[in-house]
């Protein structure tokens, strides 16, 4: 028998309500028939098309995953500036790349959360994700000096350390019982860095 608990109602009230405002911004009118059969909708949604429940195997630290957000906010304004310039620089545009990038984290929820990361930062989009072995195919809009190369792969290895430091510290990891997520459970260093991400993994292609 499946046991409710309180995050469990947390979580349900939180998807119901999320999926009622998706339904009103589709409408573009605040109305009371629009948060009825918004409501209706995200209860049939949630009754007869439910989401698998994801384990939760770390622990959230508020500060870390703030100090993650803030450094994520500044990447996108250091890299939207760069990619301005490099779409106007006289010197024509740059070379173009697919690179690999170790990410050695156990979770595939967070590991789904570097690729979001990854694709929101401008001048990189990840194509495709190795999921056994934790390795992302990244499309990277510079990769025509070696410094751009580095620079990529310093770009996956904070990414990495700030989403060890701030959801799976080996201290508090709790792998779920039916999970395969331990797997990479002895790849982290004392602060959690990895460092695969530091140049060692292969250029796939450049255009």
């Amino acid at each position: 028998m499946k046991k409710f608990t309180g995050r469990w109602l947390v979580l349900r009230i939180w998807m119901l309500i999320w999926l009622t405002l998706v339904w009103i911004l589709l409408w573009g009118n605040f109305s009371a028939a629009n948060v009825i059969s918004g409501l209706t909708l995200a209860l049939i949604i949630t009754v007869l098309l439910p989401l698998p429940p994801v384990p939760v195997e770390g622990r959230v630290h508020p500060i870390s995953l703030a100090y993650l957000i803030l450094r994520v906010a500044w990447s996108l304004v250091l890299s939207s500036t760069q990619i301005a310039w490099l779409a106007i620089r006289p010197t024509g545009p740059p070379i173009t790349a697919v690179l690999r990038a170790h990410m050695n984290l156990k979770s595939d929820l967070v590991l789904a959360l570097s690729v979001n990361i990854m694709n929101v930062i401008p001048g990189s989009i990840v194509l495709e994700i190795d999921q056994e072995r934790r390795m992302l195919y990244v499309h990277v809009i510079d990769a025509s000096t070696e410094q751009a190369v580095s620079k990529f792969y310093r770009q996956a290895a904070w990414v990495e350390r700030l989403l060890i430091r701030a959801f799976e510290r080996d201290e508090e990891w709790r792998p779920a019982a039916n999970g395969n997520n331990g797997r990479n459970s002895n790849g982290h260093n004392g602060d959690g860095h990895n460092s695969n991400n530091d140049g060692a993994d292969a250029e796939v292609e450049r255009t």
